[in-house]
């Protein structure tokens, strides 16, 4: 994208957002994202004081990344979730909205938690959420990727959540890597991988965000395999586990927790779409609540 000579911050945003519309439905915000991000300013001031600016050159290289289906996420180098800024990078995983349903139940089954642990913490934005909304809360997040891992120890630093929140590498698909946790957990998060291997994603996730974050086999059940029948060790006795699943995934994971010995209560999210199953321990022969 070349801007002209004298154009404004309003024109470069048209042109842009006409540029971006056959790549994305977002094409409008990103536009004005990336706009504000060229010039150091948030997206409301933007509207109220700058529209008839000079357009700044770094825009039209913010807008070449996006058109090359880079997400505005790793292009600005942070994400807004749960109200609160977080650092994220191509190691992790962005934040996403519909994510937010599972940090809701958390708090809501277990506002009196000691003890939360976050699998596959990618980012931290569960964990630490969890733990800005609860301060007396402290929080274990594990994650098999050290870049990761050290997305996490930044996010909790900036946040002043750093002496709350210890990041340990650990990949539950090996022996022993529960044994230096710390728990009983009385809340555990977790948003596995859970996407089909042969999955049609769009080349905005694709292309850029990680692989090993995203895909599960071919029914996208295998982390879920894995990691559900060892949350009962790790839950205290009135523990809850909230585990994010995708929106096809209620039934099958249900079953995976029934046969470990978890009751399950679904929680969708905005769209009404099935979103977070919330695990407890089952007391006798407790059906599994749908």
């Amino acid at each position: 994208m070349t801007l002209p000579d004298g154009c404004t911050v309003a024109e470069a945003i048209r042109a842009a957002t006409e540029l971006l519309g056959a790549r994305t439905d977002s094409a409008r915000l990103d536009a004005e994202l990336l706009m504000a991000e060229a010039l150091g300013v948030r997206r409301s001031d933007l509207f109220l004081r700058h529209m008839g600016d000079p357009a700044p050159a770094v825009f039209a290289e913010l807008v070449a990344r996006r058109a090359a289906h880079e997400p505005v996420a790793y292009i600005r180098g942070y994400q807004e979730f749960f109200g609160l800024p977080f650092i994220v990078s191509p190691d992790v995983l962005i934040p996403r909205g519909d994510s937010e349903t599972l940090v809701e139940a958390a708090l809501e089954a277990r506002p009196d938690a000691v003890r939360v642990l976050d699998c596959g913490t990618g980012s931290g934005a569960l964990l630490l959420a969890v733990l800005h909304e609860l301060p007396r809360t402290n929080g274990v997040g594990i994650d098999r990727s050290e870049q990761a891992l050290g997305v996490a120890k930044a996010n909790a630093t900036r946040l002043g959540l750093g002496e709350r929140a210890r990041m340990i590498r650990a990949d539950w698909n090996s022996d022993g890597w529960r044994d230096d946790l710390g728990g009983p957990f009385d809340l555990i998060l977790a948003n596995p991988p859970y996407v089909e291997t042969d999955a049609a994603l769009d080349p905005t996730v694709k292309d850029h965000e990680p692989a090993g974050a995203l895909f599960a086999g071919p029914d996208g059940l295998d982390d879920y395999r894995v990691l559900v029948p060892q949350l009962p060790a790790l839950l205290s006795d009135q523990g809850v586990a909230l585990v994010e699943i995708g929106h096809t995934q209620a039934d099958a994971v249900t079953a995976i927790g029934a046969v470990a010995g978890l009751v399950a209560t679904l929680h969708r999210d905005l769209a009404g779409r099935p979103r977070v199953l919330e695990f407890k321990k089952a007391l006798g022969n407790a059906a599994v609540k749908a």
